[in-house]
């Protein structure tokens, strides 16, 4: 009888001890998002299997139990839902119940474009591919008076926003998302976060805010470390003020959609002036999102008496005053010749 009674308080303290563990979240470090579609009709048992399959939760029998014993069976909602690895049981239920959380996060990097919008809201399933770029051509954002007014020969995947959408995390409705509202919030961003918080830089120079973004965006995609986009702007700005050509492929890239692809001879020699290896000046428009510490770079470039800079392979940047020693450079850590 005694050895039946310790058996009994074993097992029930296991099986405490794995009901316990198995209201814990999946991965409380990694907090993996997934957007869960719950459909309407479903049951508990079909949510519990579901949620199991997205790898939300432990044990599908031990999340029915739990709504049981919470009196919560029977009230989950249908809808599409915003969840993540870091949520116990407690929390899942709590959003499937209230409907709370149906909502997607969405990270735009610095340094992405239209495109690269479009790509990532197509794999997040927010919208179907090309939906992004058509709106960004053809949408109606007249209320955003510092866009320019017309397209000129500012490449067409990028409309009249590229360079002008500000990066950050934001927060969508995972049904019913709006490409043009989401959009539009990012233009606000881009109106608050840079317009209004660097107004009297760009009142007091003579430069236009359209040639501002576009070099900002060169030394968005042109610098690796924070320390060297000043140094960069400013190379730059005075190849750019004593008739230079930039000679910058980020730019070509960019109109050749090659993001890291080897560029080729015959890109080199396409008969467009994004191509700054033929054309001199700046782009016809930015060529990408742009961070604030470009941005300052730009309105704050720090003179210095290089007209050169390469990366080797390694990402560490090497000037030269001359183009001599700009081709000394290339020959030493790239391995190649004169340009």
């Amino acid at each position: 009888m005694k050895k039946l009674l310790i058996t009994i308080i074993v097992l029930t303290a296991a099986g405490y001890l794995w009901y316990a563990r198995a209201l814990t979240p999946v991965d409380s470090i990694a907090a993996s998002r997934t957007k869960v579609n719950i459909e309407a009709g479903s049951t508990t048992s079909q949510i519990a299997d579901h949620l199991k399959k997205e790898g939300m939760i432990r044990s599908p029998f031990a999340f029915k139990i739990h709504l049981k014993l919470q009196g919560l069976d029977g009230s989950l909602q249908a809808g599409v839902f915003l969840l993540d690895t870091s949520m116990s049981v407690d929390d899942l239920a709590e959003i499937l119940q209230t409907g709370r959380a149906q909502e997607m996060i969405v990270t735009i990097p610095e340094g992405f474009t239209v495109l690269d919008i479009d790509n990532l809201l197509v794999e997040m399933e927010l919208i179907e591919k090309g939906d992004a770029m058509y709106c960004a051509s053809n949408c109606d954002f007249e209320a955003f008076e510092f866009l320019p007014t017309e397209m000129g020969e500012m490449s067409e995947r990028g409309g009249l926003l590229e360079g002008y959408l500000y990066p950050d995390t934001y927060y969508v409705p995972a049904n019913d998302f709006v490409v043009k509202f989401f959009f539009e919030r990012m233009l606000n961003g881009f109106r608050y976060n840079v317009l209004e918080e660097y107004a009297q830089e760009f009142e007091s120079s003579d430069r236009s805010l359209h040639e501002f973004l576009s070099m900002a965006s060169l030394v968005e995609e042109e610098t690796r470390t924070d320390e060297e986009r000043a140094v960069v702007a400013g190379i730059l700005w005075k190849r750019f003020d004593e008739g230079w050509g930039l000679g910058i492929d980020a730019a070509v890239r960019y109109i050749v959609n090659k993001p890291s692809a080897e560029i080729t001879h015959g890109d080199l020699n396409v008969n467009n002036p994004y191509n700054l290896r033929k054309f001199k000046g700046l782009p016809p428009g930015p060529i990408s999102s742009i961070s604030l510490k470009s941005i300052e770079a730009t309105l704050n470039p720090k003179s210095s008496p290089y007209w050169y800079y390469l990366h080797d392979k390694t990402g560490l940047i090497h000037y030269a005053v001359s183009n001599e020693e700009h081709n000394t450079n290339r020959y030493m850590y790239l391995g190649s010749g004169s340009e």
